[in-house]
């Protein structure tokens, strides 16, 4: 072969690959074309993000915040985007929240807490009164051992009032009234729930502003503050944030049936639970306080237990009332 046939065909190798690669991604890219000028005509069918709107303020227990800085506007928007982009835990926020806010309201209200406070327990446990923290947190209102003993909860083994309902949201009452005394401001009360008393209080001196919201905080507890409020708003109105419900998609409030009195051992909660025709996982829904198969009770100390109907269990969801009209859409 001469040299002249040899170079020609050596072009011919190097030049057809590129002209069929050519070829190839002018079809792929005619392709992409139609297809994306085919997607534009139907976007009207497809899911749109978009950045809800902040509010130009807010209210919490009975006062009005200003949003309308650029500090306090942007720490909302970033509450508001967090939760509105966190879809699963703020759907279930809503949908425990008609389980849990029918028990948690009527305390506050005798406590003397405003009911916005509500809020601050969906924000420390979504809604799951088993929740538990990294750092030992444990039930609604996310007390550590030590602090839920300090406030005369019932904490070892066998039983953790840290997770009963009723007794942990006095417990909170009691330390929110305590801190109000020392504050003067709800936010800034919510604020101390977060970081503790003593940390606010030596902001509060250093900084010489009295308020938790003008405060240079920690990033959590700046976050938090205006968590509790962005969840205000959204609760109060789910639709326009991109949460549509319907009653039939609450959780209502466990069916009780009666509650008796155990003062002495129980060798097996399981047995009690057979008895009123139950399993024990279902007793312990209904008193998630119960922390153990058995319990000693030395001391002889009288704890109520709750027995839900095991009929009502097997519920209808469309005969689920909403605790509050805001929540669904019909």
């Amino acid at each position: 072969m001469t040299r002249k046939k040899i170079y020609i065909t050596a072009v011919l190798a190097i030049a057809l690959p590129l002209i069929g690669a050519f070829i190839i991604n002018a079809a792929t890219e005619g392709s992409e074309a139609v297809l994306h000028g085919e997607m534009e005509k139907k976007t009207d069918i497809l899911p749109q993000n978009f950045s809800p709107s902040v509010p130009a303020s807010a209210t919490f227990a009975g006062e009005v915040i200003d949003l309308k800085t650029q500090d306090r506007r942007e720490r909302m928007d970033r509450e508001i985007l967090s939760f509105c982009y966190s879809h699963i835990n703020t759907m279930l926020q809503i949908k425990r929240a008609n389980r849990l806010f029918p028990i948690v309201e009527p305390i506050l209200k005798e406590c003397g807490i405003p009911d916005d406070f509500k809020y601050l327990m969906i924000i420390e446990c979504n809604g799951d009164v088993e929740a538990r923290s990294n750092a030992g947190a444990g039930g609604p209102w996310q007390f550590l051992e030590k602090t839920g003993r300090e406030y005369g909860l019932e904490v070892n083994g066998e039983v953790d009032e840290r997770y009963h309902i009723e007794k942990a949201t006095r417990a909170a009452c009691e330390y929110l009234k305590s801190s109000y005394e020392e504050f003067g401001d709800w936010l800034t009360v919510a604020a101390s729930y977060n970081a503790g008393k003593n940390n606010i209080s030596k902001r509060i001196a250093a900084q010489k502003e009295n308020r938790a919201i003008n405060l240079v905080l920690l990033p959590e507890t700046s976050r938090y503050i205006f968590r509790l409020m962005a969840v205000k708003i959204i609760f109060n109105n789910p639709k326009a944030y991109g949460f549509n419900l319907r009653s039939r998609d609450l959780y209502p409030p466990l069916p009780i049936a009666n509650v008796i009195k155990i003062s002495g051992r129980v060798e097996s909660w399981a047995d009690i639970a057979k008895k009123h025709g139950l399993t024990y996982q279902q007793l312990h829904d209904a008193n998630p306080w119960i922390r153990s198969a058995s319990l000693t009770n030395k001391s002889g100390k009288s704890y109520s237990v709750k027995i839900p109907d095991a009929k009502g269990l097997r519920y209808n969801p469309d005969n689920t009332k909403a605790h509050s009209k805001q929540w669904i859409v019909k």
